[in-house]
């Protein structure tokens, strides 16, 4: 299980960094100010900084309760196959999500991985809640 949860922080750190790297060069490129970042409010704000803020962010909301289930099972020394195939469906799905989110960010197909997602934690909850 820790496998899965040391990707899905790695892509969290490789997003932050993007995230980073998207501001200061907005800042350098004087495309905003850093006022702006404050308050994150403002207009003409960038797509790469709307982007990369909000795939970061997105990977705090539900990948919580992934972290949780995962770390759960690690603590009680839980060794379920099937949990571990849906802990890399749910990465897998996450990945997915940042890419098209960082590319060329179509919604649906956004929304497509994130219920994916979504239903895949539900599943490893529910699985768990039988192995207690």
């Amino acid at each position: 299980m820790q496998y899965p949860m040391f990707v899905l922080v790695m892509l969290t750190f490789f997003v932050g960094i993007l995230t980073i790297r998207a501001r200061i060069i907005s800042i350098v490129k004087r495309q905003i100010s850093m006022k702006f970042y404050q308050l994150m409010e403002g207009s003409d704000v960038p797509e790469a900084i709307t982007k990369t803020t909000r795939c970061f962010n997105n990977l705090f909301e539900v990948p919580v309760l992934f972290y949780v289930s995962a770390t759960l099972q690690l603590a009680l020394a839980i060794e379920d196959p099937l949990s571990i195939i849906l802990a890399w469906v749910f990465v897998g799905f996450r990945v997915t999500q940042a890419s098209i989110h960082l590319s060329y960010n179509n919604v649906y197909h956004r929304l497509i991985c994130f219920w994916l997602g979504f239903f895949t934690v539900v599943g490893l909850w529910i699985n768990l809640m039988f192995l207690l």
